[in-house]
């Protein structure tokens, strides 16, 4: 989800709202082992994020390893989030990992409106700076809030001089507070690749009032976690320091336990595909040119894709499901139903297109193909677009893209992303990607050409499915992406 600068989306069943490579030399292997099967006590899935080997690295700059819990799923979950220590003597707080806007904020001890607790399995903290021997407040004059301005993630108080936040999001919600500098702990991967407790300097929001679906306990996190590009973004931040490359990748799990990979770095896989980022865009636009159906490609104007203030192709991991400019779903939606008239029967809804079937929804849903500038594809299967609406003989599956009224924008979220290696290479400013189980190991690097491998037993979090999670059978797939509400400012 976005600031106000730009693309503001939110999910308000889910009740939570949605917040680069080069001159590193090192490679290391990240070792997943997620996803843990059964329940299991937080403080031993905790203890799982230290356990690290391997050998030396060549470079004081090592990936940063962050765990990751949630899923696609809005019957389950419905968002990623990993956890984040911050302060000292450092706290954890469990943030939504969000690519749609730049600023890390977590809940102030003085918030109001702040929920004290979660229908996830996690324990919601409160930041509190007087409790932190390293904290401070950043003034007006500072330069970061100059940059934070400029890119409407801060607002300045020529009264207080203290640099501000105050985000509003699409469903009406909003939060604000003011900014502070402390330390964030990060898990590196050094000397002997072993797990060492580092930490640097960041600038973080301090939420001191939020509304709307932020209020809400069923799936409340203690904050956002911005992955954006713009100055205020912790990934800007490090890499500026030199303490992180300019590049993260994450690899969001889809099976029924979630989980995934996020690391500051680039993951290396042979068939991973990129394509140039839009310049100048304050998120993280792409330009998409065609979309194929069963190999066939569709009769869409490309100038349905184009990029302006009010349109364009978005990745972003704070949104749930997908969306697809209106100017071109119709065609999509006719397509799918064609290729499908034989084995699937339409059954009727309000809103969303679901089908009725005996099979293996991958034998009778087509593979669908996202055609980017530079010639890169992004293959969907049908579990990367469609949604289990009830399972059962028929089984009942509606597409999980929608569209956004009166509006040609498309935006890729969890629901797509699910079970493929992302790359945001912002130093060479493209996006990359390509399937994969992200319960397996990956390659990562940090640097253009690695040819160092390094072994990781990374950590992981789990949401051990939450005990809130609706069956198949309890929240119509309609309702769900009617109350996806997108706007603009």
């Amino acid at each position: 989800m976005a600031a106000a600068a730009g693309l503001l989306i939110a999910v308000a069943a889910l009740a939570s709202a949605a917040a680069v490579s080069g001159g590193f030399p090192a490679a290391m292997v990240l070792e997943r082992a997620f996803p843990v099967r059964g329940h299991a006590d937080m403080g031993q899935l905790i203890a799982r994020d230290r356990a690290r080997h391997g050998r030396m690295l060549q470079s004081s700059t090592a990936v940063v390893d962050f765990p990751v819990a949630g899923s696609y799923n809005p019957y389950v979950v419905g968002l990623y989030y990993t956890k984040v220590q911050l302060g000292n003597p450092a706290k954890d707080y469990y943030v939504q990992i969000d690519t749609g806007s730049d600023v890390l904020w977590v809940s102030c001890s003085s918030c109001s409106g702040c929920p004290d607790k979660s229908g996830l399995p996690i324990q919601l903290n409160s930041f509190n700076p007087s409790s932190s021997t390293t904290a401070s407040t950043i003034s007006c004059s500072d330069k970061l809030c100059t940059q934070g301005i400029q890119s409407s993630d801060a607002v300045c108080s020529s009264q207080t001089n203290s640099c501000g936040f105050s985000f509003q999001y699409g469903d009406g919600s909003g939060a604000s507070g003011y900014y502070v500098s402390d330390q964030l702990h990060l898990n590196t991967v050094v000397g002997n690749s072993q797990s060492a407790n580092t930490s640097a300097s960041v600038v973080f929001g301090c939420g001191t009032s939020v509304n709307g679906e932020l209020t809400k306990t069923d799936r409340a996190v203690a904050g956002i976690f911005g992955f954006g590009q713009q100055s205020m973004s912790v990934i800007s931040q490090l890499a500026s320091q030199g303490v992180a490359p300019k590049a993260f990748s994450h690899c969001l799990s889809g099976d029924g336990n979630g989980g995934g990979i996020l690391v500051l770095g680039e993951i290396v896989d042979p068939n991973i595909v990129y394509s140039p980022l839009v310049p100048s865009q304050p998120h993280y636009n792409l330009n998409l040119q065609s979309i194929s159906v069963a190999g066939q490609q569709l009769a869409i104007d490309s100038s349905v894709f184009s990029t302006s203030s009010s349109q364009g192709t978005i990745i972003d991991s704070g949104t749930t499901l997908a969306y697809l400019a209106e100017g071109a779903y119709n065609t999509f939606v006719t397509a799918i139903a064609n290729a499908v008239s034989q084995n699937a029967q339409s059954v009727p809804t309000q809103g969303a297109q679901c089908y009725a079937t005996t099979s293996s929804v991958t034998d009778v849903f087509p593979q669908v193909s996202l055609n980017f500038e530079g010639g890169a594809s992004m293959i969907l299967t049908a579990q990367d677009y469609m949604l289990l609406q009830q399972s059962g003989s028929p089984e009942i599956w509606c597409i999980g893209i929608s569209k956004v009224q009166g509006q040609d924008i498309t935006i890729l979220g969890d629901l797509v992303l699910q079970n493929k290696i992302v790359i945001y290479d912002l130093a060479g400013q493209r996006i990359g990607w390509a399937n994969y189980n992200c319960a397996q190991s990956v390659n990562v690097s940090t640097a253009n050409n690695a040819s160092t491998n390094e072994f990781v037993n990374a950590g992981q979090l789990s949401d051990n499915s939450s005990p809130r999670s609706m069956p198949h059978q309890s929240l119509p797939l309609i309702m769900i992406l009617m109350l996806s509400i997108l706007l603009f400012l």
